[in-house]
């Protein structure tokens, strides 16, 4: 092909695409209210907030959330409107979070380490994990009282040992109603109610059992699920979230009792997207265990649900991205796609970057971390 002529045809190429991007928008400016919101998820971060190993006393670039918040902020800015989760098990796992729960007196004044870096961030919400117990319920709720963002939990409930269901309380809020405002593709301003639920494996309750028994319970996660979204329907919510800490497929110990996966989650109607973690795998992959009956890789979802998992430590930043139409009086989500987005590359065997860390967070854990370092250095 001649130099000219191959010019000719990229310019043709390129003018081609951008009158397709051109027509999509202009369809959609003319159409109804349509609204692009991106949903960023963050989970099993295990008190890893900068790129740090506390057992090998290295630095690395395989996790820590000081590299995650990078990859945060270049999604923000590529979408006019985002809401940022996290789907729990930060309280321990590591050096930092061995040494706040063993030194760092926790109070109005002393916020956990992991929620200095976090309230940074600007989280909209999370959920807990099974580790959030791992050093007892009162140094849980101490530890959470210092985010800036609500916890919730629809299926962890008071233990009160009278076999009745009716009176059973929640421990936590079950749910939150996010009033997010957002930019529709013509440049309107809309108000739209953004639903949040978590759930968490209740195999939590066998392996915390010190500290759940007679005092919590959990639940089944798709029959609280098929209870509130309903309940959060009718106090307005326009579109629903579920945050579920447990993984792709029910724990081992769980297999009798049916409906504790995001499998079983992903079909009880009204739920638009499920953002879950536990089993510290990434969805969607190309992976011979997600070939599995209702599930899309392309799309990332299951059973006609959006879904993604972001892996653990902060090694990904997991996104969906919905396209919410206003019709008939309500907004309905047309369409959805599901995607990760990894910290590092291995290239011929070595683990590159693919974004440096953030400088504000790392230097927000400055002192901590040196704090951690310290006390690891002389504890018996």
């Amino acid at each position: 092909m001649k130099k000219g002529m191959k010019k000719y045809s990229i310019t043709l190429l390129s003018f081609i695409a951008l009158l397709l991007v051109w027509n999509q928008t202009e369809a959609e400016v003319s159409g109804p209210p349509t609204i692009h919101l991106r949903l960023l998820e963050t989970t099993d971060l295990h008190g890893n907030m900068i790129g740090y190993d506390y057992d090998d006393r290295r630095k690395t670039v395989e996790f820590g959330l000081s590299r995650t918040a990078s990859l945060i902020k270049q999604a923000r800015n590529e979408s006019p409107n985002s809401l940022l989760f996290d789907n729990g098990d930060i309280l321990e796992g590591n050096g930092l979070d061995e040494y706040a729960y063993r030194s760092h007196p926790l109070d109005m004044a002393n916020v956990h380490p992991v929620f200095k870096a976090m309230n940074t961030l600007l989280y909209d919400a999370a959920t807990v994990g099974n580790h959030e117990f791992n050093y007892g319920i009162d140094f849980m709720e101490e530890s959470i009282r210092g985010a800036n963002f609500p916890y919730v939990n629809a299926n962890i409930y008071v233990e009160d040992s009278n076999q009745l269901e009716e009176d059973d309380l929640n421990y936590f809020n079950p749910y939150t109603i996010i009033e997010k405002e957002v930019t529709d593709t013509a440049g309107e301003k809309h108000k739209l109610n953004v639903g949040v639920i978590g759930f968490i494996t209740p195999i939590v309750e066998e392996w915390n059992k010190e500290y759940f028994r007679g005092n919590l319970k959990v639940k089944n996660i798709k029959e609280t699920a098929e209870h509130f979204i309903p309940v959060m329907k009718s106090k307005g919510a326009d579109i629903i979230v579920a945050l579920a800490h447990t993984g792709l497929q029910s724990d081992k110990g769980l297999e009798e009792k049916k409906g504790n996966s995001v499998q079983a989650l992903s079909k009880v109607n009204g739920i638009d997207a499920i953002l879950f973690g536990h089993s510290h795998s990434v969805f969607p992959v190309k992976d011979e265990l997600q070939k599995v009956p209702g599930i899309d890789l392309k799309t990332g979802t299951i059973n006609g649900t959006a879904a993604v998992q972001a892996g653990y430590w902060g090694n990904h930043l997991g996104l969906i991205d919905l396209k919410i139409v206003y019709e008939d009086g309500e907004w309905k989500v047309k369409s959805s796609l599901a995607s990760i987005r990894p910290i590092y590359r291995t290239i011929k065997n070595k683990k590159k970057e693919v974004i440096p860390a953030d400088p504000l967070i790392e230097q927000i854990m400055k002192k901590d971390h040196q704090d951690a370092l310290d006390f690891l250095k002389h504890k018996k």
